[in-house]
């Protein structure tokens, strides 16, 4: 701790921010904290000017994931704050340390209807680990710093509300150390438990989840798998929790994930869940498939003792790190004679060939194939050409893909399908709005991820209707020097929502369509390069060329890929069912 001194309360704020080793600050100036912002410069704090206060807090949550460090956004009081929700929100899924200060109306003007006024803790308290009250000008540095701890030990968003009136006086205090906590491995009897469990597996298969990139956990990862020569699954939308190019690496679960990942674990007998809530959304059935394993014993390693049991009947609950956790169980296996050692050379054997399965049928599989799709490419192949097939696309953009490359995905039908195709081999590379699937999320976070690792390639996916939430924060890109690529599937609808228009509604299309100029052109009108691709032979080099201008020139790109109308498996088939009408006037409806 650091001596008693005399000090504005601005001061005890911005000192805390600064032991904390905040160097970025994503939001709006507004008058409710310019007395703190005033002082940001000399404590090394860069406040970067954003287009849209949700842009803010997506940057904070993608600066977060990329750096292992708090994230952290501020606004104007009232409708600047409010703004911030729906991030807030995506942050909290993704498990993001994201630390949201919400300069609120001043004392004397609360309950009076004043300008600007609003209740900020309700409108956050479904999103945060923990929500600080500044109820006294000197506890400003008290509250701040355990706004900061808070978010790193609850591994979540945390509110930090501070009444306008409170940054200005004088006080005496002190400015606290950050605390941070160490989790550990776990109980010893679970541990225990899960070694003896995993010593009679004879098909046992880990899911490495989103923890074991929070943990910096990938090597213990695959010391376990390795002396298990278990097939490694990734969680849903955590495609960089295990490296692509390992033999034992099988893809995603999840929503249009590896089928190769399904089809495996659909043996086990032993499933390892390191670092994983096993969220629903991520273990629904898909291709067809009903891949959960209903007979395999279930060892689940999470940090937060809630999740365990919550979603999937478990066996054996860990509450620990996971890279922690991970090596625990690698040692209690190591120089012990294992039933899996017996299998090791067949189910290598498996892995190998579900695999490469995969991977021939992602390559045949060119355009989607269900009647809707053959039809819309028909209709527009006559109207306006031979546009492009998303899958093709995805393909194309994944032979593509620089080395070090972090690629974050909006929500809708062809970003998820992406998830089939985008492949990292170090963590903290891949990100998504998670089960929260929040449009407008790809373009914000990606900035964020590159501001916080300036030396590595930043790319975003978005569909045209995700797009259009977002694309000013292109102007934030290229005013404020932190180059990104934005990759933009143009296919003029709502994909994800008219697939179910198309399955459950006899194709009677409702505000799904989407009409709209070159979104290249617009990137160019607001300082960026813009390239438009209309031939397959073209993805690749128009990606590599953009990157290119990225790295060494600092240039952001807008990469408009035009592609056909044909669409993926709807996101919720089990969620949705035929229509049934009574009133005569609708029975033609049915």
């Amino acid at each position: 701790m650091s001596e008693q001194q005399k000090m504005t309360p601005s001061e005890a704020f911005v000192e805390t921010l600064a032991a904390n080793g905040v160097t970025d600050i994503f939001g709006i100036m507004g008058s409710a904290f310019m007395d703190a912002m005033d002082i940001f410069a000399p404590a090394g704090i860069r406040l970067v000017p954003v287009v849209h206060e949700q842009g803010a807090a997506h940057m904070a949550d993608g600066y977060a994931r990329v750096s292992g460090r708090h994230g952290v956004v501020i606004g104007q009081n009232g409708p600047g704050i409010s703004n911030c929700v729906t991030a807030v929100a995506a942050a909290y899924w993704a498990h993001s340390p994201v630390v949201m200060i919400t300069p609120e109306a001043g004392t004397m003007g609360m309950g009076l209807g004043g300008f600007q006024e609003a209740h900020q803790l309700p409108m956050f308290q479904e999103f945060t680990k923990y929500q600080a009250h500044v109820n006294n000008p000197r506890r400003m540095a008290e509250f701040t710093a355990r706004a900061f701890d808070r978010a790193m030990s609850e591994i979540g968003p945390t509110q930090l509300n501070i009444p306008r009136d409170h940054f200005y006086g004088e006080i005496e205090t002190e400015i606290p150390e950050p605390m941070r906590v160490d989790r550990g491995a776990g109980g010893e009897r679970s541990l225990n438990e899960a070694a003896e469990l995993l010593a009679t597996a004879e098909f046992p298969v880990i899911i490495s989840g989103g923890g074991v990139v929070m943990a910096d956990g990938v090597e213990q990862c695959k010391a376990l798998a390795e002396r298990l020569g278990a097939p490694v699954v990734n969680s849903y939308q955590h495609n960089d929790s295990f490296p692509a190019s390992h033999p034992q690496w099988c893809g995603p679960l999840g929503y249009q994930g590896s089928k190769a990942a399904m089809k495996l674990i659909s043996r086990a007998d032993v499933v390892v869940a390191l670092g994983t809530r096993l969220g629903p959304f991520g273990t629904l059935p898909q291709h067809g498939m009903d891949y959960w394993p209903k007979n395999a014993k279930i060892i689940q390693i999470d940090a937060d003792h809630t999740m365990l049991g919550l979603v999937k009947k478990i066996t054996v609950g860990i509450c620990g790190d996971a890279a922690d956790a991970a090596e625990a169980l690698t040692r209690r296996l190591a120089g012990k004679t294992l039933a899996c050692d017996a299998t090791r050379e067949r189910r290598a054997a498996e892995t190998a060939e579900e695999k490469a399965a995969w991977e021939t049928e992602l390559s045949e599989w060119t355009h989607e194939r269900d009647p809707y799709s053959l039809d819309m490419i028909a209709e527009q192949d006559a109207e306006e050409g031979d546009w492009l097939h998303p899958r093709q696309v995805l393909r194309e953009l994944e032979k593509a893909m620089p080395e070090r490359v972090m690629v974050s995905t909006d929500i809708g039908n062809i970003n998820s399908v992406a998830h089939s195709y985008l492949r990292f081999e170090e963590p903290r590379s891949f990100f998504a709005p998670m089960s929260f699937g929040n449009c407008g999320y790809a373009l914000p976070t990606i900035i964020g991820a590159k501001a916080a690792a300036m030396d590595r390639p930043a790319i975003a996916y978005a569909g045209d209707g995700a797009w259009g939430m977002s694309m000013g924060e292109i102007m934030t890109a290229v005013r404020h020097d932190i180059p990104v690529t934005a990759v933009v599937f143009h296919n003029r609808q709502w994909g994800a929502e008219k697939k179910n228009q198309v399955d459950f509604y006899d194709r009677r299309f409702v505000a799904g369509e989407l009409e709209s100029e070159s979104f290249a052109g617009i990137g160019q009108a607001m300082g960026a390069d813009g390239i438009v691709v209309d031939k397959l032979e073209d993805v690749g080099p128009a990606l590599r060329r953009a990157v290119d201008r990225q790295m060494n020139e600092g240039r952001t790109t807008v990469l408009e890929i035009m592609c056909t109308r044909e669409l993926g498996d709807p996101f919720r088939r089990d969620a949705l069912q035929k229509p049934v009408r009574f009133l005569e006037k609708y029975q033609d409806y049915v």
